[in-house]
């Protein structure tokens, strides 16, 4: 597996469209419903990369896009990959590394409250 490959597949929104593909070929609209957190261009961003990257096969029917992970591409990282997805703790794992790399403000917080400044009166 070359640079550009072990790249790719570094990104956790990357490996979790892997996984959206690894078995069956989704549409793009598909695959972004799956990931409700990323717009549609974030997604047809990571599927260009991991096209690039020889590591999905993109195929073109009418206006829709369809991929598919070339599994062969991956050797034995494949196997690894694949047993991380089954993994519970693999699950959770990833589950954490989008959450960590999601955009804007997290789920649940607040934004910090400002004080009012107080106007001195100079009497």
């Amino acid at each position: 597996m070359d640079g550009l490959a072990l790249a790719a597949v570094a990104s956790p929104r990357r490996r979790e469209i892997l996984r959206l593909v690894w078995e069956q070929e989704r549409a793009a609209g598909e695959i972004h419903a799956a990931m409700p957190d990323v717009t549609f261009g974030a997604v047809s961003l990571h599927l260009r990369r991991l096209t690039e990257a020889g590591l999905v096969e993109a195929r073109r029917d009418s206006r829709h896009r369809f991929y598919l992970a070339r599994r062969s591409a991956f050797g034995p990282l494949g196997r690894v990959l694949e047993g991380f997805w089954k993994d519970a703790l693999g699950r959770l794992k990833l589950a954490a590394e989008l959450e960590q790399s999601r955009r804007g403000p997290r789920a649940g917080a607040r934004p910090g409250k400002r004080r009012a400044r107080r106007k001195e009166n100079p009497s």
